[in-house]
C-alpha cells in the first residue's frame, strides 16, 4: 500500500510498526480507563480529580483554590502576540517569532565581531520577548482551561474558557497579530546566522497549550472558528517542522533536540489526527532516539558532555517521559522497549534518580545548581512503569515551574494516580 497521507489509518500504521518488528505493544493494565484520550490525560482525569474535592480531600482542595487564584490573575493578562515588541536591526518581519541562542555573548575583544559562544552562561541582554510571552501564553491556556474543568460550576468557569479562547485567537488565528507557521529566525546568533533548527526548543510550551485546547475542546462553549483557525496554524506549523531545513536539522541533532522535535511532533499530530507525522515520531525514537542517545547503564553521553550535564539529562528525560506518556494512549510499550544496544528509557531513569534525589552524588560538570521540581519524569515514569518510589520521589521533590507541573501534583493526589 502507498504511504500517502489519504490512505494510512491509524490501525494500518499501528500494522505497520507492529509487523516490522519496531513496535512493541503494551498490554492494556487491568481497570484501565476507557475515557476520551487528551494527549497526556484522560478525560476519566478531570473527573477522578473533582470526586476527590467533592470527597474534602485536602491536597486537592488546597490545589484547587491555588487553582483560583492562578486563573483569576490569567483573566487579567494578556493577550499576547508576537507583534507586540520587536527586535531591532534583524530581517525578522512583524508577524515571525525572533529569539536568539541564549549562550551566545559579544565578543570582549571585539564588540563589532560575530558573537562568541559560552556554554550554559545565558546572556541576559539577549532579545527574549517572543520567547517569553510564548510560555505566558501556554502557561495561561492550559491554566485557565484547567479552571475551566475541574471549576466547572463556579461563577467565573465560563469567563476562563472565553479567555483562554481568545488568547488562542489573536496568537493563532487573527491576521494582523498571528505568529508566522515556522521559526525561520528561532535562536539567531548576530554577526553569524539569523535562525537555526535548534530554535524549535522554542516552541516546547505549545504541547502544553495543546493539552489545553484539547481541554477545552470537550467543554460547552467552543469557540469553533478558533479551534478551526488554530488547526489549520498547527498544522502548517507541522509541516513546516517535518519538511523544512531548519525542521530537519533540529529532528537530526542526535541529543535532547531531537528528544523534543518528537514530543512537539507527537503532541500536535495527536491532536490534529494526522498519523503519517505521528508515525515519524514514533519511527525516531525507535531508530533513533533510545539507540543513538543512550547507553546500556542509562547514561546520555551527549547530555554528559555539557557545562549543565545534570539539567540537561534530567531534561532530555522529560522529554523521553512524555513521549512514552503519549504513547501509552497508542497501547505502545515505549517505557521498556530496548534498542539493540540494550539501552531503554525505564534503564535511564533508573540510572538518573539517584542523583536527582541528591545531585552532590553527580561528579559531572553542572555549573549551576540543578531546580529539581522543575522535572516530571520521576511522577511519568512512576505511571507508566507502575513504581511508586518514583512517585514518592516526586512527591519529595515537588513538581513547579513547568505547564504541566499542575497536572502532576493533582494527579499525584489520586488513589491509583496516572
Amino acid at each position: 500500500m502507498p504511504f500517502t497521507e489519504a490512505c494510512w489509518t491509524r490501525r494500518e500504521v499501528m500494522r505497520f510498526l507492529a509487523v516490522t518488528g519496531v513496535l512493541p505493544v503494551a498490554a492494556r493494565p487491568a481497570g484501565a480507563c476507557d475515557g476520551e484520550k487528551l494527549l497526556l490525560l484522560n478525560s476519566c482525569d478531570p473527573v477522578g480529580v473533582k470526586q476527590l474535592a467533592e470527597a474534602g480531600n485536602q491536597a486537592i482542595e488546597a490545589e484547587f483554590a491555588r487553582l483560583r487564584k492562578d486563573a483569576g490573575a490569567w483573566l487579567s493578562q494578556g493577550p499576547w502576540s508576537v507583534t507586540s515588541v520587536r527586535p531591532e536591526n534583524t530581517p525578522a518581519g512583524p508577524n515571525d517569532f525572533f529569539s536568539e541562542g541564549p549562550y551566545w555573548w559579544p565578543d570582549p575583544a571585539n564588540p563589532n565581531a560575530p558573537y562568541v559562544r559560552r556554554d550554559g552562561e545565558v546572556n541576559p541582554q539577549r532579545f527574549t520577548r517572543n520567547d517569553a510571552d510564548l510560555g505566558k501564553l501556554c502557561n495561561a491556556v492550559l491554566c485557565l482551561a484547567t479552571a475551566a474543568h475541574l471549576l466547572s460550576g463556579e461563577p467565573e468557569a465560563e469567563r476562563y474558557g472565553q479567555h483562554a479562547w481568545n488568547l488562542v485567537r489573536v496568537w493563532f488565528a487573527d491576521a494582523k497579530t498571528r505568529m508566522n507557521p515556522n521559526l525561520e529566525f528561532g535562536q539567531a546568533v548576530r554577526g553569524r546566522v539569523w535562525g537555526r533548527g535548534i530554535g524549535l526548543i522554542d516552541t516546547v510550551p505549545m504541547i502544553y497549550l495543546v493539552q489545553g485546547v484539547m481541554l477545552l475542546g470537550v467543554l460547552p462553549g467552543k469557540d469553533t472558528s478558533t479551534e478551526r483557525e488554530f488547526r489549520a496554524w498547527l498544522r502548517d506549523f507541522l509541516r513546516w517542522m517535518l519538511t523544512s531545513e531548519k525542521g530537519v536539522d533540529e529532528r537530526d541533532q542526535g541529543n535532547n533536540h531531537s528528544t523534543w522535535w518528537a514530543a512537539q511532533v507527537a503532541a500536535y499530530a495527536t491532536y490534529l489526527k494526522d498519523d503519517r507525522a505521528l508515525l515519524e515520531a514514533w519511527k525516531l525514537y525507535f531508530e533513533k532516539l533510545v539507540p543513538g542517545q543512550l547507553l546500556p547503564d542509562g547514561s546520555a553521553p551527549k547530555e554528559e558532555e555539557r557545562t549543565r550535564s545534570l539539567s540537561y539529562s534530567a531534561m532530555n528525560l522529560d522529554g523521553l517521559a512524555l513521549l512514552c506518556r503519549m504513547g501509552q494512549f497508542w497501547e505502545m510499550e515505549l517505557w521498556e522497549y530496548e534498542a539493540a544496544n540494550g539501552a531503554s528509557v525505564a534503564k535511564s531513569i533508573a540510572y538518573l534518580m539517584p542523583f536527582l534525589e541528591d545531585p552532590a552524588k553527580w561528579k559531572k560538570q553542572q555549573i549551576t545548581p540543578l531546580d529539581r521540581s522543575r522535572t516530571i519524569f520521576p511522577a511519568l515514569a512512576g505511571w507508566g512503569l507502575a513504581k511508586p518510589e518514583y512517585l514518592d520521589a516526586q512527591r519529595r521533590l515537588g513538581c513547579e515551574g513547568r505547564e504541566f507541573s499542575r497536572w502532576v501534583r493533582l494527579l499525584l493526589a489520586l488513589p491509583a494516580s496516572g
